[in-house]
């Protein structure tokens, strides 16, 4: 981390601080050359000398600056009055020096370029956000904070030993017996006798609000039956910045709306349940390599060789308005959702720890958003004690440095001695408890909860030895399971993503010769849990034989069955024909190198060729490739060139380039992604027709890993190497154009976009009306109305909504998902905006020939832009255009409205105007109607390329021509 040279004008504005807090003619004498001294640190300086200028501070009485967020130093506040208004001025001063807009820069140039040329330096330090009377932030005073001691207070923030994966500790003498916190976003972990549902991947393949909430109430159902107070998860974070990205999986989609409204309906199931949801990781958490700190000291932690340099984690650098449309977005859901909990990531922002980040945990998290509950660490995120707390951290996590251990630990005893000698205020102490303990009354966990479950401690971590207190066991072994596998069954269909269907292959009829080839297809032959070695960090390709029903790491589950596609297709075949054959090669190698046509397949070719692919991704490594693993491609090519009617299936955690997908004997293509312990039956249910398919890709499948190169992994043999302490920095430079954003703003042609998947059945779709929502005028910017969970209230008040009609214009019943995009303006003196966004979807069942009207709604967030300069969500000056369709380029459907116009008409009601079925011109503000046919053989009326133009404050319909 480095400082940018402040210029005179700051500093001048320092000044002005310095006085603006009350301090006095002679004090700011002998305090100004401290603040120039460290203004003008030279951004080549070490950090030898950026931590001398901070003793110079802190003699002078303060610690103001942003290197309390980054420099591994810890200087007790001090208290006198010149203490407190320095440490104000110094915030005004970080606010000033906080890059919010780029008017002086030049465009940017390169793959990546998405607005003003990127100046790294805007991004090296996060501001400080402390907040003044910690005994404002909740109003919620507890008679039973109120009872505890100031040890029992401290328990209550410290992680420690137990038999869960996070426990909080007993008071036995006011009737708490504690906390049980259990991984993960997709099953209770470390349980026996517990279900594994499909990852939150299928989830938002499937584009399904309902099975959505309801996989959080089954999920939430099997935590509680074992006794677990909190779940650690959903995610939405990665959001899915790269492709390689290795926890993908565990999230959504890199859509910010797609997974917010996913991440926050999944919340409201899990916590109708009383289970307390914790939404994770936040925030910028979009790779594993580098995610923690190495070298030195941190060698006895997190691994690596004792004398190397010591090495501080990637710090993801981020602009404030992409922060908040990419990154912010789906946090803004969860905490409207309710959510109790929200886990603080492992990766630095903006050069500060995530878990002692005061700008991302005060200033957005608990001002903006307005959150009620706790910030609990990663395990192992927490670098410091109290400066942690200040900062936003509530709750330390396991709690000790070294992970089994309770002592020592950053908090603890740390804490204690920290409120003793005033560096921690009580009130700072008590709110952090209050924070805890309030979603445990919320929730009525105080009242009957079901105990710990008595076999989950051998199946955790932490030694029986180390335990420091005595915890509540239940029964052991207690099955959870219930019927949940129909709902894993019915998901893992409801998100495979049927992308190529040549000549009606799919669904299936009843082959008599059916070939089964591919190491996805077999039951696995590792065993049923990928929670370890190799498991974790050391495999970019997991285990070779055996199919993939999820990935590995905290995010995985302990499965008590699998169903292999291999074993569900010998059943379905043999149900409708007991002579029939299904023959079988699941060796990649052996496919790839010997020919197995004729010799080992016979007769030969089978009527259809079913090849099963996979790829891993797992917890503490990012994926290295794009494309399938064990050499997955040269299989589908060796089976193709003899098979004429070859259908492959990819689990896969994430996306996968398809080279082979144009292959004339290629028929079939289904992306099934990690079903569940049900995953066999799931492909079949497709496969023969028992399910219609209705999924859509979550993100873009590109024609080359190389077109993914906009946002990559940040690593290198340079970094690998680097004895510089801050060398890791992953400069955000894409801003908001990640996956189909980037793809239809530089006009790149892709396999399959963002938002496409086929059916059995074909629909259709009616024009699309806008109607305002309510009466009189709307403005700009929202009121000034008091922050509640969510944010500003006013931002969630539906303003707008489209309908559009959808009809199934096929033979059989199906489902489908109309999506709603928007082309929001292009901001003034902003960073580039997407062509469109998606700002709606649902899915719906239809039958044969019938239609129904399809309703989405528009809130204020939704149709405005983060406005860096003004801190505020701001509506757009100009027409926002509206596209609906079946994917981001099929769309069927457009039409425009002005939120701001003086003027009603159209269907626009009052408070703005709408035309239908009309686009701008480029640069145009009047409606003119396109008569595009579409992208490629996906018909519709709008065409993605069309309307090219980027101006300030007009319509954005695409992007700027390249020079």
């Amino acid at each position: 981390m480095h400082l940018a040279v402040i210029s005179p004008a700051l500093l001048k504005k320092c000044r002005i601080a310095l006085h603006a807090t009350g301090i006095a003619d002679a004090d700011a004498a002998s305090l100004r050359p401290l603040f120039a001294s460290y203004a003008s640190a030279d951004p080549s300086a070490d950090h030898g000398t950026l931590a001398s200028v901070r003793r110079n501070l802190d003699r002078a009485g303060g610690l103001p600056v942003m290197v309390a967020d980054v420099l591994p130093m810890e200087v007790p506040y001090t208290t006198s009055p010149i203490a407190a208004k320095l440490r104000v001025a110094a915030a005004l001063l970080a606010a000033a020096t906080t890059v919010t807009g780029q008017n002086d820069s030049t465009v940017g140039t390169g793959a990546s370029a998405a607005g003003p040329t990127w100046n790294h330096a805007d991004y090296e330090t996060s501001p400080p956000v402390y907040p003044s009377r910690w005994e404002d932030a909740f109003k919620q005073a507890s008679d039973f904070v109120g009872e505890l001691t100031l040890e029992e207070k401290v328990r209550l923030v410290t992680g420690t030993p137990g038999p869960c994966v996070g426990n909080i500790g007993p008071i036995e003498r006011l009737g708490f017996n504690g906390l049980c916190l259990q991984d993960g976003p997709l099953a209770i972990r470390e349980a026996t006798f517990a279900s594994v549902f499909p990852a939150g991947l299928s989830v938002a393949a499937s584009w399904d609000k309902d099975l959505a909430r309801q996989r959080g109430v089954d999920m939430a159902l099997e935590f509680k039956g074992k006794g677990s107070h909190i779940a650690l998860g959903p995610v939405a974070g990665p959001l899915g910045r790269s492709g390689y990205g290795g926890r993908n999986w565990e999230g959504f989609s890199p859509d910010p709306y797609l997974t917010g409204e996913l991440f926050g309906i999944t919340i409201e199931g899990m916590e109708s349940t009383g289970v307390q949801a914790c939404a994770k990781h936040y925030i910028g958490n979009e790779q594993e390599t580098q995610r923690n700190p190495s070298g030195g000291p941190n060698s006895a932690i997190f691994g690596g060789p004792a004398d190397a340099p010591s090495i501080e984690a990637v710090s993801s650098n981020i602009d404030d308005r992409t922060m908040h449309e990419a990154y912010l977005w789906p946090f803004y859901n969860a905490v409207h959702s309710g959510v109790s909990s929200i886990m603080c990531s492992y990766n630095r922002i903006n050069g500060s720890y995530g878990c002692q980040n005061s700008k991302t945990l005060n200033g957005l998290l608990k001002e903006e958003l307005g959150f009620q509950g706790y910030v609990m660490s990663d395990w192992l995120a927490v670098h410091a004690g109290y400066p942690a707390a200040e900062a936003g951290l509530d709750m330390n996590m396991p709690g000790g440095i070294a992970f089994l251990e309770a002592a020592p630990s950053f908090f603890g005893g740390n804490i204690t001695t920290s409120v003793n000698n005033g560096s921690l205020p009580i009130e700072r102490l008590d709110d952090m408890c209050r924070r805890i303990m309030t979603p445990y009354f919320r929730l009525g966990q105080d009242k009957n909860y079901p105990p710990i479950d008595a076999s989950s401690g051998a199946l955790n971590f932490f030694p029986t030895a180390n335990y420091l207190y005595n915890f509540t066991y239940g029964p052991s072994n207690v099955d959870v399971r219930d019927d949940h596998k129909n709902i894993i069954r019915e998901i893992g269909a409801a998100g495979s993503v049927l992308l190529k269907n040549v000549n009606n292959t799919l669904p299936l009829k009843t082959p008599s010769n059916v070939g089964v080839f591919g190491n996805d297809a077999s039951d696995i032959s590792v065993g049923l849990y990928f929670g370890g070695v190799p498991f974790l960090s050391n495999s970019n390709t997991g285990y070779d034989q055996g199919v993939l029903p999820v990935g590995g790491g905290s995010g995985t589950g302990r499965m008590t069955y699998v169903v292999a596609p291999l074993e569900a297709i010998k059943s379905k075949v043999f149900s409708y024909n007991d002579k029939a054959l299904v023959q079988y090669v699941t060796n990649n190698s052996e496919i790839i190198v010997n020919g197995i046509f004729g010799p080992l397949i016979n007769p030969t070719p089978p009527e259809v060729c079913l090849v099963f692919l996979k790829t891993w991704a797992g917890e503490g490594a990012d994926r290295t490739s794009l494309q399938v693993d064990w050499d997955g491609n040269a299989v589908v090519e060796e089976v193709a060139a003899s098979c004429p009617n070859t259908v492959v299936v990819t689990n896969s955690a994430g996306l996968n380039t398809l080279p082979w997908a144009n292959n004339p004997n290629v028929t079939g293509i289904i992306a099934a992604h990690l079903q569940g312990q049900e995953v066999g039956n799931a492909i079949v249910d497709i496969l023969w027709g028992a399910v219609n398919p209705s999924g859509k890709l979550p993100y873009t499948i590109a024609l080359e890993e190389d077109d993914y190169a906009f946002a990559d992994i940040t690593n290198s043999t340079e970094l690998l190497e680097t004895t510089d302490q801050y060398a890791w920095q992953s400069d955000f430079e894409e801003r908001l154009l990640i996956d189909y954003r980037h793809f239809d703003f530089f006009n790149e042609s892709v396999q399959y976009e963002f938002g496409f998947g086929l059916s059995y059945t074909t629909f259709s779709m009616g024009d699309a009306s806008v109607t305002s929502v309510g009466s009189g005028s709307i403005t700009a910017a929202p009121g000034n109305n008091t922050i509640q969970p969510g944010g500003n209230p006013a931002l969630w008040d539906v303003l707008y909504s489209v309908s559009v009609s959808v009809s199934n214009t096929g033979d059989i019943a199906g489902a489908t998902v109309p999506q709603l995009y928007l082309g929001l303006p292009q901001p003034a003196n902003e960073d580039y905006t997407p062509v469109k966004v998606l700002r709606g979807f649902e899915k719906v069942m239809l039958q044969p020939g019938e239609s129904q009207t399809v309703t989405f709604d528009l809130t204020r967030r939704d149709i405005s832009y983060w406005d860096t300069f003004s801190q505020q969500w701001i509506i757009g000056s100009s027409a926002i255009g509206v596209l609906a369709g079946f994917s981001s380029r099929d769309i069927q459907a457009t039409t425009t409205f002005s939120p701001l116009s003086s003027s009603s008409g159209g269907s626009g009601g009052s408070g703005g105007s709408a035309s239908s079925s009309a686009l701008p011109t480029s640069g145009s503000g009047s409606p003119t109607t396109t008569t595009a046919s579409g992208y490629g053989d996906h018909a519709g009326p709008w065409h993605w390329s069309n309307n090219q133009g980027h101006k300030s404050q007009g319509s954005h319909w695409g992007p700027p021509a390249k020079q």
